[in-house]
């Protein structure tokens, strides 16, 4: 077969929405890049980088304490 002139793109960014445990309310949303992880809690514009473990834990319900 002769090569394609298109060709399938694989997204930049995945983005997925973070639900309350108990209510399956929305309370952020996560963007995963090649090279990093994004969050921002629910109704915020700006997207917050944070380490593996501070993203653990604020998905454990615990608060963020940024330096």
């Amino acid at each position: 077969m002769p090569g394609s002139v298109n060709k399938f793109l694989e997204p930049d960014s995945y983005d997925h929405i973070i639900g309350d445990a108990d209510t399956g309310n929305k309370v952020g949303e996560l963007r995963v890049k090649p090279s990093s992880i994004l969050w921002k809690p629910k109704g915020a514009q700006k997207w917050h980088s944070a380490s593996l473990d501070e993203f653990a834990d604020w998905m454990k319900g615990k608060k963020l304490v940024k330096k």
